[in-house]
């Protein structure tokens, strides 16, 4: 699992998702966690994170959003070295998978349909720092 004080950052246009999501995450041990209401908002606040040398550490997004989607989030960070490799972790209510497929092009770590519970995201979370781990020792 990713070290207890991994600063995650939470991207759903809905309080509830996001409230879910916080208290799951605090139930595995984690208790930095920020929000974001859309794209727009959490890239702002993924630079202002990173100037000032406290960055996020996994993203955790919804897919459909006003403004910036989470698929756009997703390709700004994929395109910007400073969040490249980021985790991110996509959510989506749909089952369409030509998103799907689309955010595996865009390189996302996984996604996680909705709705779901914590041992669900439990699995996914390792999943990602498995392979997050497994890539960082094969560079």
């Amino acid at each position: 699992m990713f070290p207890k004080e991994t600063k995650f950052l939470i991207i759903d246009d809905f309080p509830t998702v996001r409230k879910f999501l916080k208290l799951n995450l605090m139930k595995l041990g984690y208790n930095t966690v920020d929000f974001a209401e859309d794209g727009n908002i959490a890239f702002q606040k993924l630079q202002e994170a990173h100037a000032q040398k406290t960055p996020y550490q996994f993203v955790i997004s919804d897919l459909n959003m006003p403004g910036i989607s989470g698929l756009e989030l997703l390709k700004k960070c994929r395109d910007d070295d400073r969040f490249k490799d980021l985790p991110f972790l996509m959510l989506t209510a749909e089952r369409a998978q030509d998103k799907v497929k689309e955010a595996i092009q865009l390189k996302v770590n996984d996604y996680l349909v909705k709705p779901f519970d914590e041992m669900t995201l439990k699995k996914k979370i390792e999943g990602i720092y498995t392979r997050v781990q497994t890539t960082a020792k094969s560079a």
